[in-house]
């Protein structure tokens, strides 16, 4: 079962999520935003999660009753263990 992390302004973030295909170098998230968040607040909760979190904006959706839900990315490291532990 899928978790949502609810915070306390109203809007809903997913869980990151990875990617199955093993091609793909990006995790993502999907964020509701909701009618009653003014669209300043909305700007500084996106611009805080490219700051801190690195993500980027690829997709957004503006629906008709004026929520919006937005999908941020961004690119995930590969890292290979080199050595024997």
């Amino acid at each position: 079962m899928k978790e949502i992390s609810r915070q306390a302004d109203g809007h809903v973030v997913s869980p990151v999520r990875a990617r199955r295909l093993q091609r793909s170098s990006y995790e993502w998230r999907v964020v509701d935003i909701p009618v009653t968040m003014s669209r300043s607040d909305a700007r500084a909760l996106l611009t805080e999660h490219a700051e801190y979190g690195k993500w980027e904006l690829a997709r957004s959706v503006l629906f008709v009753g004026g929520a919006r839900r937005v999908w941020l990315r961004r690119r995930t490291m590969r890292v290979v263990r080199t050595g024997a532990a």
